[in-house]
């Protein structure tokens, strides 16, 4: 009895084959390094920078990295920023018409209502306390928030930035036309 072929798999067409620039993934002072490493995942997958600003709660140098299990690292395009200035400087200059869209449980406004466009950068904060009030307060109206149903105020961190991810990238169009590899 012969098996049936296996399923094709989904991919979408990358963003910058279209010429347009990816999103940007910021996790500001990260403390947990799966959190990191799955984000760093979604990076590779979907061929989004992964910005890492400032201080961070673990090491990223290739001999902790690769300790970590994390083997596909070399395929993120991972950068450094010593403190959110520095890394708004940079963006600014990269990324001309992108805009920065800040996740926070305090958020008013859903990510769905976000209205995502490629170049924008999806700002995440620290795992035990989220985004600075300096932060949130600076760029309020920047501010949007995953809402939940249950008693629980705030999801994890990598898979927040999934969820937000993947409905930027629906919003842009990008997985509108997935083809099999």
């Amino acid at each position: 009895m012969s098996r049936p072929p296996p399923s094709p798999r989904l991919r979408a067409a990358p963003l910058q084959s279209r010429g347009e620039p990816p999103f940007h993934l910021v996790l500001v002072e990260p403390e947990i390094p799966p959190n990191t490493g799955n984000v760093a995942r979604l990076g590779a997958a979907t061929g989004s920078p992964l910005h890492l600003v400032g201080r961070l709660g673990f090491r990223i140098d290739e001999q902790s990295v690769r300790r970590a299990g994390v083997d596909y690292w070399h395929l993120v395009d991972v950068r450094t920023h010593v403190d959110f200035p520095q890394f708004v400087h940079t963006f600014e200059k990269e990324s001309p018409s992108g805009r920065l869209f800040l996740f926070s449980a305090l958020a008013e406004r859903s990510y769905l209502d976000a209205g995502f466009q490629p170049g924008d950068a999806l700002v995440f904060g620290k795992e035990s306390v989220g985004l600075s009030e300096e932060l949130t307060t600076k760029y309020a109206d920047r501010l949007v928030g995953i809402p939940t149903l249950g008693a629980v105020r705030s999801l994890n961190l990598a898979n927040a930035v999934g969820i937000a991810l993947f409905e930027a990238l629906r919003q842009a169009g990008a997985l509108a036309q997935t083809f099999a590899g």
